[in-house]
């Protein structure tokens, strides 16, 4: 610690070591060198700070450039959705709503300072949802954005969808628009709009305060993947297991065998399925049979 070292010094330094994302940690070093002591002592922790600020934009240029996240600790999930939009637009109202996360919700501006992850249960899926830091504060996680499965920008008026469009470049194709309602509108005339002057973007309305369309709202979003679910069960028994293997169109058995296990498929003796890919139930099928969603595989080994 420098000597003189203001509190405000010390704070910034303190969220320094906090920060989670490459962005977050190049405001702070600004913060630190501007509140950092002037004097003779002070002028190696300057060089220091310096060096520092300057390695890290130098590894924000590469993370822009390849679109990979510099968050540390999300392990993305088989489905993946990320919220994004302008501050007090309702994200974390959203989140808690569609998940088991308990976000900070607050009327104050830019509340949520770091990626919030919660998970969706829908249609015997957990689909993974995270709420990105709004997009007009310095806390914004563009890594995020750009590897996502699906975007959910939400807006509380049309205009915000202009502001929100440059962040998009690099965004996967799949979009979904929500317009949360939180005054009092014609929705009739909204939803005209929507149809003819954003056609380009899959919409809905719904709104945070009363939870109407919210489980319309869900299925949207579990539609917007375009996954299948294989379902497995062992052998001599009927029930199947509740939670799907998620998959990609047009997957087939040795997929499902190598999700379960790395090297499973060469282990398989055997394998029985039952649903729409099958041409009666019980069907004995080899390893390169192509799935449908909602089908059900049984594996022998031995």
């Amino acid at each position: 610690m420098p000597i003189n070292a203001s509190p405000f010094f010390e704070r910034a330094q303190a969220d320094y070591e906090n920060a989670q994302t490459t962005d977050q940690k190049i405001i702070c070093l600004k913060k630190m060198i501007v509140l950092a002591p002037k004097h003779k002592s002070s002028e190696n922790l300057l060089a220091n700070l310096k060096t520092r600020l300057k390695k890290l934009k130098y590894s924000k240029e590469k993370e822009d450039k390849s679109g990979k996240s510099s968050f540390k600790g999300i392990k993305k999930e088989d489905m993946q959705a990320i919220i994004i939009g302008k501050t007090n637009t309702g994200k974390s109202s959203l989140l808690k709503m569609l998940t088991n996360a308990e976000p900070k919700i607050s009327e104050f501006k830019f509340t949520t300072t770091h990626p919030v992850i919660g998970m969706m249960n829908f249609a015997t899926t957990s689909i993974q949802l995270i709420e990105n830091p709004a997009i007009d504060s310095d806390y914004y996680n563009k890594g995020l954005t750009h590897t996502a499965d699906t975007l959910l920008l939400l807006i509380t008026d049309l205009e915000q969808i202009k502001e929100i469009e440059p962040f998009l470049k690099k965004a996967p194709l799949k979009k979904l628009l929500i317009y949360n309602s939180i005054k009092t509108e014609d929705l009739r005339k909204l939803r005209a709009t929507l149809k003819s002057k954003y056609k380009k973007y899959n919409s809905i309305i719904i709104s945070t305060k009363t939870k109407e369309n919210i489980d319309e709202l869900k299925n949207k979003i579990f539609q917007s993947f375009d996954k299948i679910r294989v379902y497995t069960k062992q052998p001599n028994k009927k029930q199947k297991e509740t939670r799907p293997i998620i998959l990609k169109p047009n997957s087939t058995i040795e997929d499902v065998a190598e999700k379960i296990l790395h090297g499973f498929s060469k282990k398989v003796k055997q394998t029985k399925i039952w649903g729409p890919s099958s041409k009666f139930s019980g069907q004995k099928v080899g390893l390169k049979h192509k799935l449908k969603d909602m089908d059900v595989v049984e594996f022998k080994t031995g």
